[in-house]
């Protein structure tokens, strides 16, 4: 039997999987596809992401550093008119209409007019309301490489991590659960202790042991363009409802544009204008559900959520994968940190102790032991056996 069978080798899913496997826990991570695909998440991270991987990966992983953000009220042209724009942002302006220059022109048709009159006035007059630092702010980053990357660290410590594997049943039972997937050699049951839920928004594990969603979900596009962009500064348009969009310049890697929306409205319609807009076509295109409102309680008898299964994301941004790389046991209470090879036991904690519990070898786990156990394994703040993130929040970056 396993002690954590963590579905979802996400951020979330493979730091927890690796945070307990260093802490002598027995852990298996299914994954129900391949591991960082589909992409469904912007790579714009916070500088602090370096903590959590390799030395040698960040080289590999970084795309672009970003100095600061235009904000928008209006369309890609809009801003403030009274500012000129500096020498060095005239120039990144200049590096990427001579990039577009020299891409293959479109078709005499109306439309492909319409979009090169629209390139030309947004790189006359790109400036904004720009917001920006004199180092860099925040990183663009490979982010299926991210998540490669963050698999194989918890591989390295030893935890169990198969991919293919699409969770379909969760029970719960006294003494552990049980985890029923189907894989390539069909269907397959896993014994553990405890089921981590790290499989997204739309978590199949929230599912199985009835907890409660999120307030809502917002439904994102992104789109990829192709040709470098090695600009220095996001853009942010404040024109969807409830939430915004933006541009994002990915280095020798292109630029990505994105928005989410509220349920209901039409993601695909304002993607389209905001593609309209810039004048571009994308490459490639995907989408996903971004979660809005933790819930009130994501811990179960035997289950516990975390990431965007959980629905920590910042409130301002909806940005999640700081919360998900949440630090672990390094800087918290010992107090509150299980000892290697046991699990703690509700039922021999004296009522109102918080610390000094007893503890009792191989015993299963009440709901405030594992939210104890999601805080020493995620370093998230547990409030009310709820298990709520706290990250920073700030202008850094959407993630």
């Amino acid at each position: 039997m396993h002690d954590f069978v963590v579905v979802g080798a996400g951020p979330a899913g493979s730091r927890f999987a690796r945070s307990a496997s260093e802490r002598g826990r027995d852990v298996l991570v299914l994954e129900s596809g391949e591991i960082g695909r589909p992409l469904a998440c912007s790579g714009h991270v916070s500088r602090d992401v370096w903590e959590f991987v390799p030395d040698d990966a960040r080289d590999r992983l970084l795309q672009n550093e970003v100095y600061g953000a235009r904000f928008h009220l209006g369309g890609a042209d809009s801003g403030d008119d009274r500012r000129e724009p500096s020498d060095e942002r005239a120039g990144g302006a200049e590096r990427r209409h001579a990039s577009d220059e020299a891409r293959p022109t479109e078709s005499d048709s109306g439309a492909a007019s319409g979009r090169s009159e629209r390139r030309e006035r947004r790189h006359a007059s790109q400036d904004g309301y720009a917001f920006y630092k004199d180092e860099p702010v925040s990183n663009v980053i490979d982010r299926v490489g991210l998540d490669e990357t963050l698999a194989d660290r918890a591989h390295e410590a030893d935890a169990e991590v198969r991919d293919g594997h699409t969770v379909t049943r969760v029970d719960e039972g006294p003494d552990g659960v049980a985890v029923t997937a189907r894989g390539p050699d069909g269907t397959e049951s896993f014994e553990g202790r405890m089921v981590v839920g790290a499989d997204g928004p739309r978590s199949k594990v929230r599912d199985e042991v009835g907890l409660p969603e999120p307030d809502e979900l917002l439904h994102g596009v992104l789109g990829f363009e192709g040709g470098a962009d090695d600009g220095d500064r996001v853009d942010v348009h404040l024109t969807v409802p409830r939430f915004f969009a933006w541009r994002i310049p990915r280095g020798d890697a292109g630029a990505e544009y994105g928005l989410a929306v509220a349920p209901g409205d039409d993601a695909p319609g304002r993607f389209e204008a905001l593609l309209d807009d810039y004048g571009v076509d994308v490459e490639r295109r995907c989408s996903g559900a971004i979660p809005i409102g933790p819930p009130d309680r994501t811990v179960g008898r035997r289950s516990l959520l975390v990431g965007d299964a959980a629905a920590q994301t910042k409130p301002f941004t909806a940005g999640r994968l700081r919360a998900g790389l949440a630090r672990g046991t390094a800087d918290r209470p010992a107090a509150r940190q299980p000892r290697p090879g046991r699990l703690l036991d509700a039922r021999t904690r004296p009522a109102g102790r918080a610390a000094g519990v007893q503890r009792r070898d191989r015993r299963p786990h009440g709901p405030a032991d594992v939210a104890v156990l999601a805080s020493a394994a995620t370093g998230a703040a547990v409030v009310g056996l709820s298990t709520i993130a706290a990250p920073r929040i700030g202008a850094e970056s959407p993630n």
